[in-house]
């Protein structure tokens, strides 16, 4: 099995740019951000959760999440409602430091599976955050 590992954007220029949406010729992604998350996830100088594909060089809406038991790719991912805003300190794979930003505790977000298929999940807690990090990059808003 070919591992696609690649790696970590820290351009700002770069990640400073909205995604465009992500089509079905996109898919082959979502391998590379499953291997690239596998990798970050199991080295022991830090803790990585979720990767946006624009950190790794694709500028398409499309991220992965490790939810604790499994990773979630969300294509085209959207949060449809908020509940319980608070304050977060977080750190970014591709920016040095931590910065503070507002996160929602409970969010429902649709997106594509990678099958191209409409999903709706609920989430809450620090799931929720990473998938809020996540989306923020897809934006172009760094934090």
């Amino acid at each position: 099995m070919l591992f696609m590992i690649k790696e970590i954007v820290k351009d700002t220029t770069f990640l400073s740019q909205p995604c465009r949406t992500a089509t079905k010729k996109d898919l082959y992604i979502a391998k590379d951000l499953v291997d690239t998350l596998q990798i970050y996830r199991n080295r022991p100088d830090m803790q990585c959760w979720g990767i946006a594909a624009n950190m790794i060089g694709y500028p398409v809406r499309m991220i992965i999440v490790h939810n604790g038991l499994e990773e979630i790719v969300m294509v085209n991912p959207e949060i449809l409602s908020r509940k319980g805003i608070y304050e977060s300190e977080e750190g970014c794979l591709s920016l040095p430091g931590v910065r503070t930003t507002k996160r929602y505790q409970e969010i429902v977000v649709k997106y594509r599976n990678t099958r191209y298929q409409w999903k709706k999940v609920r989430l809450s807690g620090f799931t929720a955050q990473v998938v809020q990090h996540e989306m923020d990059h897809l934006e172009g808003i760094l934090v």
